[in-house]
Parts: C-alpha cells; sequence; structure tokens
C-alpha cells in the first residue's frame, strides 16, 4: 500500500502539475522544476519500497522528500485562503501532523 501511495501520488505530479505547483512557497520559486522533481522522487521511492535491496535507500529518500514537501503543508496551513479550493482550514492544519504519520509508516516498512 505505501509503494502504490507514493507511485500513485508521483504520477498525480504530472497529471496536475499546476495543482501542486500552487502549494510550493513562493519564495522557493522554480515550482514548476520542483514538482516534476518531486513527482519522480515519489515515483522511485515507491518502487524501491517494493524491491528488497532497494527498501532502505527508498526509506531513507522517501523520509527526506517527506521532510523537503512540509514546507509546502505549512504554507498552505498558513494561507487557507489560497487553497479553499483544494481543502478546508481544517484538513489543511490536519496535514501538519500527517507528515510525521507518514513518515513513521515509511520507517515501520522500510527498517
Amino acid at each position: 500500500m505505501l509503494a502504490a501511495a507514493f507511485v500513485v501520488t508521483g504520477s498525480l505530479h504530472f497529471i496536475y502539475p499546476s495543482t501542486y505547483a500552487r502549494i510550493v512557497p513562493p519564495t522557493f520559486g522554480h515550482a514548476e522544476t520542483l514538482v516534476y522533481v518531486s513527482g519522480v522522487c515519489e515515483i522511485l521511492g515507491g518502487i524501491g519500497v517494493v524491491l528488497p535491496q532497494m527498501r532502505k535507500a527508498a526509506g531513507v529518500g522517501l523520509i527526506a522528500l517527506l521532510v523537503a514537501v512540509f514546507p509546502a503543508n505549512l504554507y498552505m496551513a498558513l494561507h487557507p485562503a489560497l487553497f479553499a479550493a483544494i481543502a478546508s482550514p481544517v484538513a489543511l492544519d490536519a496535514r501538519l501532523p500527517l507528515q510525521a504519520v507518514l513518515i513513521a509508516w515509511v520507517y515501520w516498512c522500510c527498517f
């Protein structure tokens, strides 16, 4: 399930890049590039989870990715009016601790 979640989510970066680009904090710049890079990382990490010889490396990479995208979740939570079409303020706030849950899930599956 973990692998599928990351492969599907990573694929969505290529299907809806403008939606993902909107959530990149403006100070980061290069939003579209970051969306594509993170999408590739999610897909590769998801594939790596199912390959026993790659599982630990994929876990390290996915945890690093989850930490790296946290600023986007924080940006959304701090500016809920900008993302009203995507999610409610409560859902945006809930995403913050969800990152820790996802990190724990990756750790549990990969180490």
